[in-house]
């Protein structure tokens, strides 16, 4: 018997999470059964606790679309019992059961091992958030960004991904311009590393000017949609901007001026289908980069029961950093 947090949807539609004791003979299947220790709560997270959000195939669902364990049983033979391993992406925790639960199956191919240097729970505080902004941080670098060019913005600054975007180019030395709606951040955000605050109403509204003054050396985007657009037209010559979300919508009302006149580059950044190579180079990057007394200033632990409440949560932008969920607590 495991424990797991189940989803359950009705004839009527309606979505009823709650936990359960389930029995091996549930999972589905794989070649590696993974005892997992930490999980972490991310938008689609939100999604798949509430009304599946167009992404869960069937019912009843075991959400969680990261986790951190260690390998309990394997058919695999790149892993073996005791193995220490991170699961981002794959559609795990989406169409395949995920990490809420104190056991999963999957297959070999979609795990990595835990680097040196982290443990399964500071794994689970970075999780597909501090994965993605990872990405997002190494695409701007092999787009030229260096530190010195001028200041880095990050949007959607206090949530998962911005979070650990802020600590990440602030360690690498870059002044970084923090763009949040929520003015009771800013102490948060100072203390991750950002040098400024910019106030969300700034970059709200789109102007009929497809070019603004040159601002940013590089953007990580979570917003998209009309902030986009705007800081699309403040980019400097030849900068680039990583898009990673859409939390402000997915239309994008720009123009292709900034892209001929500038040179501008945007960067589509795709963490769940990413290649294994590219995982390791930047889990190696996360565990060498990321401070992690600025990753732990992000934490908020739960645990499976408090995730039926936290998936509205961070639905609404309620949920400040990174919450990590304790699976046996």
């Amino acid at each position: 018997m495991f424990k797991a947090l189940v989803v359950e949807k009705d004839e009527t539609g309606a979505t009823r999470a709650d936990v359960q004791m389930l029995t091996d003979d549930r999972l589905p299947p794989g070649e590696v059964t993974v005892a997992v220790e930490y999980s972490t709560l991310n938008y689609k997270d939100g999604l798949c606790l509430t009304s599946g959000g167009g992404l869960v195939r069937t019912w009843p669902h075991v959400p969680g679309i990261d986790f951190a364990g260690r390998v309990a049983a394997s058919d695999d033979p790149r892993w073996k019992p005791g193995d220490a391993v991170i699961l981002t992406g794959w559609r795990v925790g989406e169409v395949w059961w995920g990490g809420y639960a104190q056991k999963a199956r999957v297959r070999g191919d979609w795990l990595v091992p835990l680097p040196e240097g982290l443990t399964t729970r500071r794994a689970m505080a970075v999780g597909t958030a501090g994965l993605t902004a990872m990405l997002a941080v190494m695409a701007l670098e092999d787009h030229g960004l260096r530190p010195g060019q001028g200041p880095v913005l990050v949007t959607g600054a206090s949530g998962g991904v911005g979070s650990v975007a802020v600590a990440l180019l602030a360690a690498l030395g870059h002044e970084v311009a923090a763009v949040t709606g929520r003015p009771e951040t800013e102490g948060y955000l100072r203390g991750l590393g950002a040098a400024r605050i910019v106030p969300r109403a700034e970059l709200a509204e789109t102007v009929k000017r497809p070019l603004e003054s040159e601002t940013w050396a590089g953007c990580v985007d979570a917003v998209g949609g009309a902030m986009l657009a705007r800081v699309l037209g403040q980019m400097k010559y030849g900068a680039s901007v990583a898009a990673v979300g859409l939390a402000g919508g997915a239309a994008l009302p720009a123009t292709v001026i900034p892209f001929l006149l500038r040179g501008v580059n945007l960067l589509g950044i795709d963490s769940v289908m990413r290649p294994y190579d590219d995982r390791l180079r930047a889990w190696g990057r996360i565990a060498r980069d990321l401070p992690m007394e600025r990753l732990e200033a992000m934490v908020r632990p739960a645990t499976l029961a408090d995730l039926p409440d936290l998936g509205p949560a961070i639905l609404k932008g309620q949920v400040q950093g990174r919450v990590v969920v304790d699976v046996n607590a």
